[in-house]
């Protein structure tokens, strides 16, 4: 028993990519502190590192890459993995999150929107081209997240990044919401995107679902949650 015990941390330690389906609510950050929190308490150790590789907001499910140990060193290189997601717009309406983590704060007429408009506007979002981050994200300016900005009222301007968007196709269509799954490259915003697609199609649109299918050839099919994982690292090997 000791010596699975001993083993179990030495792979943990020389490194381990663990694929985590985050649940709704959760921050990254919750997911890494409750690894960290139940790597400290099993082995009776004091410090451990666990890091992410790539954010997934409160609102969003889905992949997330945990790197344990010396792995946590190769977080940079999962970071710029192309990504594919699976969610749906909310046409019709906008918020200052383009989200649902804040009220809708204008709503817009979609009786002029058709199918072919919306199929043909996601053709045309396709490629490389610039994006402006959500207010609400933590990009830093001028030393401080965008989102601490957004929350004082103080209003800054936002530089667009190069972003690509590789694949683009609309699932279905019941207005005013459209489901979609898109892969897009490193710093794409899929809120933005949203957005950006409301008002492409002369309206509003917010995101009101997300979810991260993929990382690179990461599958959310091969992921477990973070119950789950801790789950096995008490009673089985990992």
């Amino acid at each position: 028993m000791q010596n699975n015990i001993i083993a179990k941390l030495e792979n943990l330690r020389k490194g381990k990519v663990v694929l985590i389906d985050k649940a709704l609510n959760w921050t990254s950050f919750d997911v890494v502190n409750k690894m960290r929190y139940a790597i400290l308490k099993k082995f009776k150790l004091k410090k451990f590192k666990v890091g992410h590789a790539g954010t997934l907001d409160p609102l969003a499910t889905g992949l997330l890459l945990i790197c344990t140990g010396k792995a946590t060193k190769t977080i940079q290189q999962y970071q710029g993995l192309d990504k594919e997601y699976a969610g749906s717009f909310y046409l019709g309406a906008t918020t200052p999150s383009y989200d649902l983590e804040t009220a809708v704060d204008k709503r817009f007429p979609i009786e002029h929107i058709t199918e072919d408009m919306i199929k043909e506007t996601a053709g045309n979002f396709t490629g490389k081209q610039l994006q402006y981050p959500p207010v609400f994200s933590a990009v830093k300016k001028d030393g401080k997240k965008l989102y601490e900005h957004a929350r004082k009222g103080e209003t800054v301007v936002i530089d667009p990044r190069e972003i690509e968007i590789k694949e683009f196709d609309i699932l279905s269509i019941n207005l005013p919401e459209v489901t979609f799954r898109v892969k897009v490259s490193k710093g794409t915003y899929i809120r933005s995107l949203a957005y950006d697609f409301g008002k492409a199609l002369q309206t509003g649109a917010y995101l009101s679902a997300l979810r991260r299918t993929k990382i690179g050839n990461f599958d959310v099919n091969d992921a477990v949650s973070i119950e789950e994982w801790i789950s096995k690292l008490n009673h089985e090997k990992i």
